[in-house]
Parts: structure tokens; C-alpha cells; sequence
């Protein structure tokens, strides 16, 4: 009964401790997302920094295994190839060794009355968690919401440790646990394999490593079991890795997964081998039997990982010809609408980095729909079968990532907490939509174009001339519209609605003079109908421009966002010298010289 009330207490420490590290991570994660992004995005070619990278990642979000996921995910995105990934999955492991150096807070010795006992987790823990609340329960803002979430993680944390370490500590005065744990140092390979079982069991590295630190409370703990056991431990979180890595993943993807795999094979065969020649040789006598504490138990984990990292850190080109033996490239692989392969779930752990390349795709579904509009002007130059075959084929494409993208980030909405983060989510499923509609108003005008071509029609030279000025106009504010998406720029968006009025102008004004010309006859009927159905189409692509404008702007603007149509308003109706000069810029660009035009 005894045995089972430890078990009882220890599983229960154990849920808290990986309960308040995965609430640590989370705060941690949702505070650093912006710094996040731009590290993994930044990474260049020299595996040092990637190693860098991985170590830092790691550590703000006490996850290798998330780390490792999130660098699938950017391969998958193409953000990331194999050599780059396999240098970041080196420093995912020294990164993981953070959390067993906070633990090690418990072997803080102080007097009552000293500075460091302010230190020691019995205090840490409960100041942490009245912290959290507050930050929490009663602030309520943004900023201090994420750090209450760290504050209340890391209470938690520390909470469920000393619950765990009350719980081992009968297992001091037990004989039986004693002979146990002889047995175990006497045979490393079972040291070994316990940690790779007991990891893969509990799916944390980092939780393993702490219940190694919280049963050295019990003073039984040598360092001869220690060392194999950290062994196991690094072992068995790569099976956890190359299960997510395998799942619906590129082949690059999977290769990362066998990286790390044959890297902590290869470190563990090469450390133990050496650790065995010190001991045979009698190097540093009395340290295979000395009692490890949580200290000890953490440097060690450390020294391991560094060691490793730093040793096959120049052998990267051959980890990844190795992994690329293991899963080698199929004949012919899909390449079919390659930019949905951002759209991966494993890049959720992350929000703004899977917004962040979300946004990306978006700029090129932007000028994916752009060049298609191109196309189809063309079309009423000379019509061609093949080209209109190519509209209809980026259409489906930019149909495709739509419903992709809609359903991706729905999903993603559920591990969004940042209200920013849920504003951007929003003003990317807008503009998706409005984007989408570009792409439609393309095949309506290729439409007409074919109708035009298999009837024979023809416009007179006044309306080319003015459907050639009004294509210019058209196709300058689909180029703003798509540099202010890739530059996430204030200015370039403002310059969007001043020629946005003077399209809009525009097309007034070339439904009267057309009317003009069906009523004298220079136009037939049949062709002038489709000239206005152009004119429509002109105009709501620019009503799509002036749109996705609008949302690019409520990103920062709450105003703007909660009601577009007043802003609006209040734009046409203002004085500001910058949007009037630039509205009369458009005019003398585009509707003076319409209006020169003779019918």
C-alpha cells in the first residue's frame, strides 16, 4: 500500500511538473513569437549560427522536440533546406538541457534569513504562482498576460517537483529501491535502455531528466547510473521526434528525424566508449560512486549535449548524405501547387510563425491572381486557346489554396492567444477571400475575350485607346496592392485609394462615353455590352484593391478594423494634403488623358 501511495504521489507531481512546462513554454512562446519568427527566418547558410538557433529556439520554448517539429515545418514551407535543419537539430539538444539547470535550484543550501533562500523552490514556487495570477486574474493586459502565463508555468513547474521529490523520499530508507539501483549501475547498456523506454513512455526529455534530479533527493543516486541513464534519455526523445517527423511530411522532413536519431546514436556509442576506457584506467577515482545531485545530474546532462553538438558539428554534410541513404528521393516527386506546403500543422505550435508564412504565400497568391488579370488583357490583343487554358489552370490554383488556407487558419485560431496574433489571422483570411475574387474577375474577362473572338467582335479605336489607359490604371494598383502586402507597408497601402476614386472616375466616365458611341452607332451593341461588363470587372478588382488595403491598415488600427466604410467616408472627405496630392497625381496620370479621347 505503501508503494502505492509513492506511485500515486509521484505521477501526480509528475502531471503538474509537465503540466506548468508546458504552460511555460506556452507564455514563453506567445512572448517571443515576433523574436521567434525573425531568428528562424534570418538563418543563413553558416551551421554555427544554425546551431545557435536551435539552442536558442530550444530554450524559449523548452521543447526539442517542439523545436525539431517547427524546423519540419519550415522545410516543408521551403523556408529551411536539410543542411540548415540538421544544424539546428544539434543545438535543440544543448538547448534542452535549460530546463535541468533551473531544477537544479532545488540543491540551493541557505539559512533562514539569507538572500538565497529566496531562491529556493518552497519560495520561488508559491511567489511565482501569486504572480501569474495577479498578472493574469487581475491586469489583464497583453504584455503582462504573457508574463503571468511564464510566472504561473514555472510555479506549477517547481509545485509539481517538490511533490515528486516528497514522494521518493521514503524510497530512502528502502533497501529493496537501493539493490535496485546497484543493479542498474552495475549493467550501463540497462541504464541506457530504461531511459529510452521511460522517455518514449512519458514523451519529455526534460520531465525524465527531472525526475532524475528529484529521486537524487534521496541520497542514493550515483553517478555510475546517472550518466547512462541521461544516455537513454537523449535516445528515446528521438523516437518521439522521428514518429512527428515521419507523418505526411517531405522527404527532407523525414531525413531530419533520421538526423537526429543517428546524431544522439552516434554521440551516446562515441561517449560511452569513453566514459568505459576513463573507468577502466582509473580515471577520476571516486567519482563513478559519488552521490549526484540535481546539480550534478544537469551538468552532466549539459557537458553530454555540448560535447556532441560541438564534436559532429563539422560532420553535418555527412549526417545529412547519411540521412538521404535512409530515405532516398523518389523518381517523381509531386511538385502540384508546391506553395500549400506552408500550410503545415506541425508549424501550429508557433502561431506567428505559421502566420508569418501564411502572409508569405499570400503575397504569392497575390501576384499569382496580378499576372492573371495581365493575362487575360492580353487575351483582347490576340486571343490564344492555350492562354486562356493557362487563366483557368491559376484560377484553380489560387481556388485550391482558398479553401486550404480558410480551413488552416481556422484551425490555427485554436493555439492563437495573442490578440494580435488573432488579428492578423483575420486580416489574412480576408484578403485571402479578396484575392480569390481577383482571380475570378480574371476568367470573366477572359471570358469576354473568347466571346469576342468567336463572334468576331471588335471595339472602336476610341474605346481601345480608353480600355488601354484604364488597363494601365487597373494594372498599377494590382502592382501597390501586391508591394504592399510583400512590405507590410503603411505608405504604400495610402497610395491605394487615392487611385482607387480615380478608377472609379474612370469607369463613370467610360460608361457615359460609351453610351455615347452606341447611341451615334460607331459601336455595335453586342460588343459594347461586353465593353461595360470589362469596365465592371476594372472596377470591382479595384474595389478588391481598396480592400485588402483597408485591412493591411486595421492590422495597427482598431478604428479601421471595426468599420472600414466610415473610415472610407471620412478618407474621401478629409483634407489631408498627402492623399489629395496623391489622388490629383492619378487624375492628371490616367483620367485627363481619357478625357481627351474623341468618341
Amino acid at each position: 500500500m505503501n508503494t502505492i501511495m509513492i506511485a500515486i504521489k509521484l505521477l501526480g507531481g509528475l502531471a503538474m511538473f509537465l503540466y506548468g512546462m508546458e504552460v511555460m513554454g506556452d507564455g514563453l512562446k506567445q512572448g517571443s513569437g515576433t523574436a521567434l519568427k525573425n531568428v528562424l527566418g534570418k538563418l543563413t547558410q553558416n551551421v554555427f549560427l544554425g546551431l545557435l538557433t536551435g539552442t536558442l529556439v530550444t530554450a524559449i520554448i523548452q521543447s526539442s522536440t517542439a523545436t525539431i517539429v517547427l524546423t519540419v515545418g519550415l522545410i516543408g514551407a521551403g523556408v529551411l533546406n536539410l543542411r540548415q535543419a540538421v544544424s539546428i537539430v544539434l543545438g535543440a539538444n544543448i538547448g534542452t538541457t535549460v530546463t535541468a539547470q533551473i531544477i537544479r535550484l532545488m540543491d540551493i543550501e541557505s539559512s533562514e534569513g539569507s538572500i538565497l533562500s529566496f531562491f529556493k523552490p518552497d519560495t520561488l514556487a508559491p511567489i511565482a504562482l501569486i504572480i501569474g495570477i495577479v498578472f493574469i486574474m487581475f491586469i489583464k493586459q497583453e504584455k503582462t498576460k504573457n508574463v503571468g502565463t511564464i510566472a504561473l508555468g514555472f510555479g506549477v513547474l517547481f509545485t509539481g517537483l517538490m511533490s515528486m521529490t516528497a514522494a521518493v523520499d521514503p524510497l530512502a530508507e528502502s533497501q529493496a529501491f537501493v539493490d535496485i539501483l546497484s543493479y542498474f549501475s552495475d549493467i550501463p547498456v540497462l541504464g541506457i535502455f530504461t531511459g529510452l523506454v521511460l522517455t518514449v513512455i512519458i514523451q519529455s526529455s526534460s520531465a525524465m531528466v527531472g525526475i532524475l534530479q528529484a529521486l537524487s533527493s534521496t541520497g542514493v543516486i550515483t553517478f555510475e547510473l546517472v550518466y547512462p541513464m541521461i544516455m537513454g534519455i537523449n535516445l528515446g526523445t528521438c523516437v518521439t521526434t522521428a514518429m512527428v517527423c515521419s507523418i505526411g511530411s517531405s522527404k527532407d522532413a523525414k531525413r531530419t528525424g533520421v538526423v537526429h536519431i543517428v546524431f544522439n546514436t552516434i554521440g551516446t556509442i562515441l561517449f560511452m566508449i569513453a566514459m568505459t576506457i576513463i573507468r577502466m584506467c582509473g580515471g577520476f577515482p571516486g567519482l563513478w560512486e559519488s552521490v549526484s545531485d540535481s546539480g550534478a545530474i544537469a551538468n552532466f546532462q549539459t557537458v553530454f549535449n555540448l560535447i556532441t553538438a560541438v564534436v559532429l558539428l563539422p560532420f553535418t554534410n555527412l549526417l545529412v548524405k547519411i540521412a538521404c541513404k535512409f530515405v532516398k528521393d523518389d523518381e517523381k516527386e509531386e511538385t502540384t501547387y508546391p506553395e500549400l506546403a506552408v500550410l503545415d500543422s506541425k508549424l501550429m505550435i508557433a502561431p506567428t510563425l505559421a502566420l508569418n508564412e501564411v502572409r508569405k504565400v499570400v503575397v504569392d497568391m497575390a501576384i499569382a491572381a496580378k499576372d492573371n488579370i495581365a493575362r487575360s488583357v492580353k487575351q483582347y490583343e490576340k486571343y490564344s486557346s492555350k492562354r486562356s487554358a493557362e487563366i483557368f489552370a491559376f484560377e484553380e490554383r489560387l481556388d485550391c489554396f482558398t479553401d486550404s488556407a480558410d480551413n488552416y487558419l481556422i484551425a490555427l485560431s485554436q493555439n492563437i492567444e495573442s490578440e494580435n496574433d488573432n488579428r492578423q489571422r483575420n486580416v489574412l483570411m480576408q484578403c485571402i477571400r479578396d484575392i480569390e475574387r481577383i482571380g475570378d474577375y480574371a476568367t470573366n474577362l477572359d471570358e469576354m475575350a473568347q466571346k469576342m473572338h468567336e463572334n468576331g467582335y471588335n471595339f472602336s479605336d476610341g474605346a481601345k485607346r480608353e480600355l488601354s489607359i484604364l488597363t494601365d490604371a487597373v494594372q498599377e494598383i494590382l502592382r501597390l496592392t501586391v508591394e504592399a502586402l510583400e512590405n507590410d507597408s503603411d505608405y504604400i497601402t495610402r497610395r491605394i485609394e487615392p487611385l482607387e476614386e480615380v478608377i472609379d472616375d474612370m469607369v463613370l466616365l467610360l460608361k457615359d462615353k460609351h453610351t455615347a458611341r452606341l447611341c451615334q452607332g460607331i459601336c455595335s451593341i453586342d460588343s459594347g455590352l461586353i465593353f461595360m461588363d470589362i469596365l465592371t470587372y476594372y472596377e470591382r478588382t479595384a474595389d478588391q484593391c481598396s480592400s485588402i488595403a483597408m485591412l493591411i491598415l486595421s492590422k495597427n488600427n482598431e478604428a479601421i478594423m471595426k468599420n472600414h466604410h466610415i473610415y472610407l467616408q471620412e478618407l474621401h472627405e478629409s483634407t489631408d494634403q498627402s492623399y489629395l496630392a496623391e489622388q490629383e497625381n492619378r487624375r492628371a496620370q490616367y483620367l485627363v488623358p481619357l478625357e481627351q479621347i474623341n468618341l
